[in-house]
């Protein structure tokens, strides 16, 4: 069973990091129950493992968190969904990439709800939008957005941090990083593309796609 939690208002940062950490332990010793536990922060920036200072535009705009997830630097703010994912990834076949390609496959799943087509990109990382509605790059290729990040820690195999879907955050806030070092495309929402989506109905997205998209003992998966 996987327990789902919903915090109201802002949840600070520190405080969601010893929780997670806390019941991760619990459930890596057979104490507690996995967990989906979706948040909101206060504006703030995080930077992952592979962090690089030079992407860290304005370090006085927000507080600037040092986490051990994977991946560089990003933004948590109002109007963003946080979904940590608090997850024995032992029972789900020990294998890290088909566990975040699973994590990928379910918010790419949650934004086909609204009609949104997400994608990967190789040598990029989280979820993507191709940006019909603005003018083409110089080379010709269309205008592509990221609308969703996702970076994960595992501990004695259960995971921890999670995804985070753009629904209604202030996009500005997003210009005091290069968000995951990419500097060459551009950052969107859910009501940036113009749907009147809340975070409920992200919510309720999020629980109905999940169990289809990230499964306990699964055969070994494709991740291309």
């Amino acid at each position: 069973m996987v327990e789902w939690i919903t915090t109201d208002g802002l949840t600070d940062y520190d405080e969601a990091v010893t929780f997670m950490e806390a019941r991760a332990n619990a459930i890596a010793k057979g104490e507690a129950e996995e967990a989906i536990w979706l948040v909101e922060h206060p504006p703030l920036y995080t930077a992952g493992t592979s962090a690089k200072p030079a992407d860290l535009v304005d370090p006085d705009r927000f507080p600037v968190y040092e986490s051990k997830r994977g991946g560089q630097y990003t933004y948590h703010g109002p109007g963003q969904r946080v979904a940590y994912a608090m997850l024995d990834v032992g029972k789900r076949g020990k294998d890290v990439r088909c566990f975040v390609h699973e994590l990928e496959e379910w918010v790419i799943t949650t934004l086909a709800e609204f009609n949104v087509r997400g994608e990967r990109r190789e040598g990029r990382v989280g979820v993507w939008v191709t940006r019909d509605d603005k003018p083409r790059n110089a080379d010709g290729s269309p205008r592509e957005d990221k609308i969703a990040a996702i970076g994960v820690r595992l501990r004695k195999w259960v995971s921890f941090h999670g995804i985070s879907i753009n629904v209604e955050p202030d996009l500005s806030h997003f210009e005091g990083i290069v968000p995951c070092g990419i500097r060459e495309h551009g950052v969107t929402s859910l009501v940036d593309l113009g749907l009147p989506v809340t975070m409920d109905d992200v919510d309720l997205a999020l629980k109905r796609t999940f169990d289809q998209c990230v499964t306990e003992n699964r055969p070994a998966c494709a991740t291309t």
